[in-house]
């Protein structure tokens, strides 16, 4: 590994990234010589710990990860601010003469951190409330559908139910008249290096089978339950100040989670679409990881594997 490059570890939730990443510093020398970077949008937040799967207190303790317990859940987090924070974190590291390590699954935080971000348009105010009314009058998968015909690759990584980041490709589209993915190559902001001067190297985890994955998947989510996801949850909910439709209420276990509590499903129904949203989860960043260009990728069912096919290198 080049010392002077950031080293950058992705891969589908539940594949052992984390787990992947301390070892990887501890074979470059530990806290002293490596810094890691948490690349995921939901452990942003503080008093998020069961279901976002965030590394253990003791974890942090001996394996520091910037970027992680940095926003209330009532605060909104982008990408523009994930790329200006993981840059000084960068700097830092360099100027403390340790390596980055930027590690997680956020495809779209890691996407612009190293090809830049493109200064997309303000939306309009009147637009913005035509496209409420008509996500109110239509639905969702209605201007999904149209998204999907102007802008298939921005379709294929935003959820139907994702409101915020849907209305905002439609304005865009709308807008300018061009795809917000085209604009989102636009390099006017610079890339990694352009902007660091910092070459990068990637190592993506792909899973050798995907029924060991989704395996995964469902037992980490039912330790979640035993451990105490539910009562996360509900003390959230007991604050008053989140709503269900706050993207970190929008993360993946936590939505389930709050529809259970208010008694819109049962416990079975619950536990299967919180599995299955991990899952469905899972399947979208595999396909942006396969097209991830200039990476190592491995494959591998076990974060020991991948461990030590990293550690190869």
């Amino acid at each position: 590994m080049d010392p002077g490059s950031v080293l950058v570890i992705c891969g589908p939730t539940a594949i052992g990234k984390t787990a992947v990443a301390m070892a990887v510093q501890d074979a470059l020398g530990g806290t002293k010589r490596a810094q890691l970077i948490s690349a995921d949008s939901a452990l942003i937040y503080r008093g998020m710990d069961i279901g976002t799967a965030k590394p253990t207190l003791h974890e942090q303790r001996r394996y520091p990860h910037a970027l992680i317990d940095i926003r209330d859940p009532s605060e909104t987090y982008s990408a523009a601010d994930f790329v200006a924070d993981a840059d000084a974190e960068i700097a830092s590291a360099i100027a403390a003469k340790k390596k980055p390590i930027v590690v997680g699954g956020t495809m779209m935080y890691l996407k612009c951190l190293l090809e830049g971000i493109a200064d997309l348009p303000a939306t309009d105010i009147a637009l913005r409330q035509d496209l409420e009314r008509e996500l109110a009058e239509r639905g969702a998968q209605s201007l999904h559908y149209e998204l999907a015909q102007q802008d298939p690759v921005a379709a294929g990584v935003i959820h139907p139910n994702n409101h915020q980041r849907l209305l905002r490709a439609i304005a865009v589209v709308r807008t300018t008249g061009q795809p917000m993915s085209a604009q989102w190559l636009d390099k006017s902001r610079g890339g990694l290096f352009e902007r660091t001067g910092l070459r990068h190297e990637s190592v993506v985890m792909l899973p050798m089978q995907r029924d060991r994955l989704h395996q995964r998947i469902a037992a980490r989510f039912r330790k979640m339950l035993r451990v105490g996801l539910l009562d996360e949850v509900r003390e959230l909910m007991n604050r008053g100040d989140l709503t269900r439709d706050m993207p970190s209420m929008r993360a993946v276990g936590y939505r389930q989670a709050w529809g259970h509590l208010v008694e819109e499903t049962d416990e079975t129904t619950f536990i299967d679409q919180g599995i299955a949203a991990t899952r469905q989860l899972a399947k979208r960043q595999i396909t942006w990881l396969r097209k991830w260009p200039d990476a190592l990728k491995l494959v591998a069912d076990t974060p020991d594997q991948l461990i030590q096919a990293i550690l190869r290198q």
